[in-house]
């Protein structure tokens, strides 16, 4: 055979390194070690997602330990973006070099370093620091968790079914766990003693009992071949286009689950009269986990028609919102009801988002551009509510906080639903 063919042939058998692995793991009896794994790396990603929004039904009690205004309580919030962001701008790097393992690894590390922290560390520093280093612990799991899920059940079923639920299960975890949090922390302060450092003591057994389950995990990683500088010029103009307005409607939709995770507690207590930890909780469990009930709904339609009726419940829930604080005697149902409506809202609209951008992007782009979608979500779920507080501590009613923030997300949302739309026409032009 000549030089040239064995190059070719040689090039060829480079492009499948995926299924030779994923050969080798069968013919070595490892399903059942794939499998466990799987199971453990979807533990663990909850525990951390849901310790993301852990203390939200806790700030009413920062407020009164700490003398805290309303537009603290917010950056003590979204402090953890700053982590957040800064861990998935960085992750994809470190699962290349270290392994997804070793990501999750230091997902669950952060998290349990982040539990002990807290109830120690009994005044506003310690709070700032530690939401900074969830926001780390957050990031680094977001961005390395559903994309190991994958791999894992590849190894174990590489059908296209198969992969399709392992993504569905690791999309309903990251926005699901959001809700979990706040439930567990809200039902702790009301019913049982030392409201502080209970619901962080619960999460570090919870968190080393995660650690245990990634550490046994397999690792999944395998050399990528670098993308060609063809496939580099002919993919990056074009999801660019689509990038920007989609990542605007994630900040957007997300925008207004971060009003309700920042300060529903203290709508619930000021505006509805309703001072209660775990119906601060249960707001927020009530909001995320519609979030995933509209994403599972949509599995079988397409991507477009997920986001349009994303938008759709976007905005009912934003009216209903503005109505629900604006009354003469305030409503809890309609307080309730459209939460409920944005939360599953903003998950149609950042599955219909994503699924559009990636259906937009060359292969070798889809994880740094599933990356910058993620960091949308994160600065739409943490930064705008910072306006929100600020509002209010200069003495804005929350009524009126309230219209003003749901004129910015409605806005938002569907200004950029009709810029994507425009861009993915242009894409889909041929050239």
């Amino acid at each position: 055979m000549s030089a040239e063919g064995s190059n070719a042939s040689g090039r060829r058998r480079g492009r499948r390194p995926h299924r030779v692995l994923l050969s080798a793991d069968r013919r070595e009896g490892r399903p059942r070690q794939f499998r466990a794994g799987f199971w453990a790396v979807a533990f663990a990603f909850l525990i951390v997602m849901a310790f993301g929004t852990l203390p939200s039904p806790l700030y009413g009690l920062y407020r009164t330990r700490d003398h805290l205004s309303a537009f603290m309580v917010t950056v003590i919030y979204a402090i953890f973006a700053v982590g957040t962001i800064g861990a998935l701008l960085s992750v994809r790097f470190i699962a290349t070099r270290a392994g997804r393992r070793a990501a999750m690894l230091g997902a669950v590390g952060m998290m349990i370093v982040a539990a002990g922290l807290l109830p120690a560390w009994k005044a506003l520093p310690g709070v700032l620091v530690g939401r900074l280093i969830t926001g780390v612990s957050v990031g680094l799991a977001a961005g390395t968790a559903i994309t190991y899920l994958i791999e894992l059940r590849a190894r174990e079923d590489p059908s296209p079914s198969a992969l399709i639920r392992a993504r569905n299960i690791g999309t309903a975890v990251s926005v699901g766990g959001l809700g979990i949090g706040p439930l567990v922390a809200g039902s702790l302060a009301e019913w049982a003693s030392y409201p502080l450092t209970l619901p962080y003591l619960v999460f570090l057994g919870l968190g080393a009992l995660a650690l245990i389950g990634v550490a046994a995990a397999p690792e999944t990683r395998a050399p990528a071949a670098p993308p060609s500088s063809e496939s580099r010029a002919s993919g990056r103009s074009r999801p660019v286009r689509v990038l920007v307005p989609g990542a605007t409607a994630t900040l957007a939709a997300f925008a207004a689950t971060g009003l309700f995770a920042g300060l529903s507690g203290l709508f619930l207590t000021v505006v509805l009269d309703r001072p209660s930890h775990a119906l601060a909780g249960a707001t927020l469990f009530l909001v995320f986990t519609s979030g995933v009930v509209s994403q599972l709904a949509t599995n079988r339609l397409p991507a477009s028609r997920v986001f349009v009726l994303g938008t759709i419940s976007m905005l009912t829930g934003l009216a209903l919102l503005v109505t629900a604080v604006r009354l003469s005697s305030p409503s809890l149902a309609l307080f309730l009801l459209s939460g409920a409506l944005i939360g599953a809202g903003a998950g149609a609209v950042f599955k219909g988002t994503t699924g559009l951008v990636l259906e937009a992007a060359p292969p070798e782009s889809r994880v740094a551009l599933t990356s910058d979608l993620l960091i949308a979500l994160y600065v739409g779920l943490s930064i705008p509510v910072i306006g929100a507080g600020f509002a209010l501590d200069r003495g804005a009613s929350p009524p009126n906080t309230v219209l003003g923030f749901a004129i910015f997300v409605g806005s938002g949302v569907a200004g950029a639903g009709a810029f994507l739309g425009r861009a993915l026409s242009t894409t889909r032009r041929p050239a």
